[in-house]
């Protein structure tokens, strides 16, 4: 059974990791977390003057350095002078050399949010008129490439470690005490805290690169290293290195004193005593008490650092986050060590029907937690209704609830698979009971003639005889024992395996971990996505200020709004063309690709074409430059003369999908 098992078990994990590579491999970069909502002056805007300082703000606090935010003239040269200053709020301002020449000028910013993910970006402004510019912004940020590759690994896996470590203790402290002795047991939780150390370590070294120049390089700078430990996020890492030392004194006791006061006679209530055993409830209790504080402290580090810690009601969301966290350990670590148990355990210490309903009722109570931390955590990441399918952050908590849902069904499953469940350890010590007796008889009997046997030297004789024979034997006898013994154990496990219900019930198990398995990849990506709140404050202010800056314009610039769809995936959109001053000679044209949502998003490639078929003039065609997301832009666009021209762009969203769509506008 256990052969035909095994297969079906290795095919089932390499189907599990695929699908969350793929999940993680196939995400989007993740979104700031921090957004523009504003600048003075404003991304498009052409002034009448050089203004004294530039000002961004952002839609909360960040962290800026000496090169957080730099304004390059069109060749390039930096003109701001001194360090980003934060007059008040969310407003971040940096001084400009004075009598700036007309021209375009570029502004780069890259700053890190107050929940530790990196923000980037870029804009133009002008002076006087606009002009060409040499300025080439990289459109990579920091956390994109190699380094916010690993990165996000490195997240995922301190997820899944601690998960494991803090599952799996909990597990073998509230369900099943023997599973302290069991050798697979001690080192899947052992294996969780090398993870999550491993990975905390990684995380620290490549903060300075993720939140800086993105170069694998960096990693090993200890300069940058020095700058990450006086940050939020470097002290948080920190102190769970430190928690982490006292995790492995924790493990060292459970695994030690622990284990070796597990009664071995019943395994599913070797942790409760009947009063006689003071020691052993005391150090329960002990690990217990000790266990839960440096769990809670290990998520905290998390809590301390991302989403909790930021926006409203900072001060009750950390709590909250923390309780959520434990829930999602004690169950998905849990039932990982279920499934261990369930395919590991020896013979002469399986998991029973006891402990697996004592993990039942504490998986039930961690789906609770997680119903009700979650819809708060919802509410305030969220804010209303429609930014759960308006944003990347709502759409990808869709996807976790569904996951819940799943798993909860097929939890369910396995609460029918354990009332069925027959122990297997009751039958097998019967059967073994009956054969004992039968052996006992004619092992035990002595011969009548023995004891009748007179003493004379003959007789004396062959009594030593024997007993060199017999000693002789010992050796022999000694091997067959082990041998029945080994026979035994198989006998057993034949038994064991081939319970319908106990198979049924691993079976059931095994999907729930798979499940598992993607629900921490969904969750690892969605604490690394902009919050549906934020991204739609983000998105209102953007729209103001786009208006505002529309109603300034001349009056002749022109704006046009074209609605595209290529046909294939993710093919639809928004295509907006921005030309001013919409007059014969020069004119500068900034074209803005939105999805179907209005946020901005990235195609491989947008053309221009400009006709006056009146004059027969055109198509004249128009190459714009990338200049950030979603955002291309062309200065010195040569318009011959006035008229009703028709403006064509052509929008490719893959390498076979493209559409052309046409407005006309009116020239001069």
């Amino acid at each position: 059974m256990t052969q035909t098992i095994a297969p079906r078990v290795r095919t089932l994990v390499l189907l599990i990791l695929a699908v969350a590579g793929a999940l993680l491999a196939g995400a989007a970069p993740a979104s700031a977390h921090a957004a523009l909502t504003g600048s003075d002056p404003a991304q498009g805007a052409v002034v009448d003057t050089a203004p004294p300082q530039l000002s961004l703000t952002f839609s909360e606090p960040v962290a800026v350095g000496d090169d957080s935010v730099r304004v390059l003239d069109p060749k390039g040269e930096r003109v701001d002078k001194g360090d980003p200053a934060n007059p008040s709020g969310t407003t971040y301002s940096v001084r400009l050399v004075s009598g700036l020449p007309d021209g375009t000028y570029t502004v780069a910013y890259q700053v890190v949010s107050a929940d530790s993910h990196p923000v980037a970006g870029a804009f133009t402004f002008s002076i006087g008129a606009p002009s060409e510019t040499t300025v080439a912004v990289s459109a990579q940020g920091s956390d994109e490439g190699l380094v916010g590759w690993l990165y996000g690994f490195g997240r995922y896996v301190s997820y899944a470690g601690f998960v494991v470590l803090a599952g799996g203790a909990c597990f073998v402290l509230a369900c099943w005490a023997p599973g302290a002795r069991v050798r697979a047991v001690q080192r899947l939780v052992v294996s969780g805290w090398l993870a999550l150390t491993a990975a905390t370590l990684g995380l620290l070294m490549l903060r300075g690169s993720y939140t800086t120049s993105g170069r694998i390089g960096d990693v090993f700078d200890l300069e940058l290293l020095g700058d990450v430990l006086q940050t939020k996020t470097g002290a948080a890492l920190v102190s769970r290195l430190l928690l982490l030392a006292a995790a492995a004194l924790f493990i060292a006791v459970l695994f030690g004193a622990y284990a070796r006061t597990a009664d071995a006679g019943d395994p599913d209530r070797a942790a409760e005593s009947d009063g006689g055993e003071p020691d052993k409830r005391d150090l329960t209790f002990g690990l217990a008490l000790g266990g839960t504080v440096v769990a809670a402290g290990l998520a905290a580090s998390w809590a301390m650092s991302e989403h909790a810690s930021q926006g409203l009601q900072a001060g009750v969301a950390m709590p909250v986050d923390v309780v959520h966290l434990l829930a999602v350990a004690a169950w998905l670590g849990g039932l990982t060590t279920l499934l261990v148990a369930l395919y590991r355990a020896p013979v002469e210490t399986p998991v029973g029907r006891d402990a697996v309903r004592r993990f039942s009722r504490l998986a039930f109570g961690s789906v609770v937690t997680l119903a009700v931390t979650g819809v708060y955590q919802s509410w305030r990441q969220l804010g209303s209704w429609s930014a759960f399918t308006d944003t990347r952050y709502g759409q990808l908590l869709l996807v976790k609830i569904a996951l819940v849902a799943v798993m909860v069904a097929v939890a369910f499953l396995s609460r029918r698979w354990t009332q069925r469940l027959a122990d297997a350890r009751v039958s097998a010590a019967a059967e073994g009971t009956e054969r004992a007796e039968e052996e006992k008889q004619p092992a035990g009997t002595v011969p009548a003639e023995a004891s009748e046997t007179p003493k004379t030297s003959e007789a004396s004789k062959a009594s030593k005889a024997q007993n060199d024979a017999a000693g002789q034997d010992s050796v022999r006898a000694a091997q067959l024992a082990r041998q029945r013994a080994a026979a035994e154990a198989a006998r057993q496990k034949r038994l064991r395996d081939a319970d319908p219900n106990r198979f049924g019930l691993r079976r059931s198990v095994l999907a729930e971990a798979g499940v598992a398995v993607v629900l921490l990849a969904v969750t690892t990506v969605l604490t690394q996505t902009e919050p549906g709140r934020t991204e739609q404050d983000a998105r209102a202010a953007a729209a103001t200020s786009s208006s505002a800056s529309a109603t300034g314009q001349g009056s002749g610039a022109v704006s046009l709004t074209m609605p595209f769809d290529t046909g294939g995936k993710n093919g639809k959109g928004v295509v907006s063309i921005d030309l001013d001053p919409a007059q014969a000679g020069d004119n500068a044209l900034h074209v803005y690709v939105e999805g179907p949502d209005g946020t901005p998003v990235d195609v491989p490639e947008v053309k221009i074409a400009l006709t006056l078929a009146t004059q027969d003039i055109g198509p004249l065609p128009v190459a714009p430059d990338r200049i950030a997301t979603g955002h291309w832009s062309a200065s010195g666009v040569q318009i011959p003369m006035a008229g009703d021209w028709k403006v064509e762009v052509t929008v490719r969203t893959s390498d076979i999908d493209q559409v052309t769509v046409s407005k006309n506008a009116q020239i001069g």
